[in-house]
């Protein structure tokens, strides 16, 4: 699996913002289980935080400017912009843009991203999911805001190996976070009847998928059908998608990958997955949901991939919800 640790979705290039490892299928990764630490920590400014300027339209990309080295020690989040949207709570899903440095030397941790209609990332408003400097500059705060959040990297960043991002303990960090609105995080589309032959699928209270593989040998090809029909646009050949999904093995029915297991949707190129993932989403409409049936020549071939073996068929359900060119 790719790691959003290293790619925050399709454009958000900044390493470890994510608390537990997400992607796409690329690569592999056990699912991890996210906790419930949603409730809301309203972040006060202070001298750090009121030190950084910032210049810009909400949306557009910033320009930020601070005296380096910058000596913060605990979370301060000063409002840049107030927004006139819903609060955000804890436990939502929001869609962000994100500016990051390093404090210390002044310079990007990696481009700017989500700004200028290019695609914003998804997370969940929860610390068992992301980073607690992303989760603390967003939450208690109307959607449509910009804010600036400051602190010492292990403050900002938790637990993420800070070598990812060229950072040290005794660096600060500079967040500056614009939210936009509320995610859809499950397919809304209409529920279509069941193709004969395909997994049978059952979802839970919140759009989460069960997968049960029917007693019969998996097909030789790819094999695609509709399970809800959405009517927004259309996914096209090197989009950026965002979906929720799942992936089970035919062989035994075990889960390999989820989003759901990560607690948050994951952003993508439709040219960057494996090719039957990637044939799953081209041509469908935004609101659909379908379910994949992926044989190892067009998933990870003869070397397999973690708990995938060379010769196994995956089966996915995946949720579109989002498509970006």
């Amino acid at each position: 699996m790719r790691k959003t640790l290293s790619i925050l979705a399709a454009g958000l290039v900044v390493a470890g913002l994510a608390a537990c490892s997400s992607g796409a299928p690329t690569a592999s990764s056990t699912p991890t289980a996210t906790g419930a630490s949603t409730a809301c920590v309203n972040v006060k400014s202070g001298d750090a935080s009121k030190s950084v300027t910032v210049a810009g339209d909400f949306g557009a990309t910033p320009k930020v400017t601070f005296k380096s080295p910058l000596k913060a020690t605990d979370l301060q989040r000063s409002v840049v912009i107030t927004g006139d949207g819903a609060e955000v709570k804890g436990g939502d899903s929001v869609e962000v843009a994100l500016a990051a440095y390093n404090g210390t030397t002044g310079k990007a941790i990696s481009a700017p991203a989500g700004f200028d209609g290019q695609p914003t990332q998804t997370i969940k408003v929860d610390t068992a999911v992301f980073v607690p400097g992303l989760v603390r500059a967003v939450e208690c705060l109307p959607l449509k805001s910009r804010v600036v959040l400051t602190g010492s990297a292990t403050e900002v960043l938790g637990n993420v190996d800070l070598t990812q991002l060229s950072l040290k303990k005794t660096d600060s960090v500079v967040f500056v976070v614009d939210t936009f609105n509320k995610a859809v995080t499950r397919a809304n589309g209409t529920t279509v009847a069941p193709t004969a032959g395909f997994p049978t699928v059952k979802l839970s209270s919140t759009g989460e998928p069960s997968i049960t593989i029917p007693k019969a040998a998996p097909p030789t090809t790819t094999k695609i059908a509709v399970l809800k029909q959405g009517s927004g646009d259309v996914v096209k050949h090197g989009d950026t998608v965002t979906v929720q999904y799942k992936g089970v093995l035919w062989r035994n029915g075990q889960p390999f990958d989820s989003s759901w297991s990560r607690g948050a949707p994951v952003s993508f190129q439709t040219t960057g997955v494996v090719k039957g993932f990637g044939k799953a989403l081209e041509g469908q409409k935004v609101g659909t949901q379908v379910i994949a049936v992926v044989p190892p020549a067009d998933g990870y071939g003869t070397q397999g991939n973690g708990d995938v073996k060379p010769t196994d068929t995956m089966v996915f359900v995946i949720d579109i919800l989002k498509t970006v060119r």
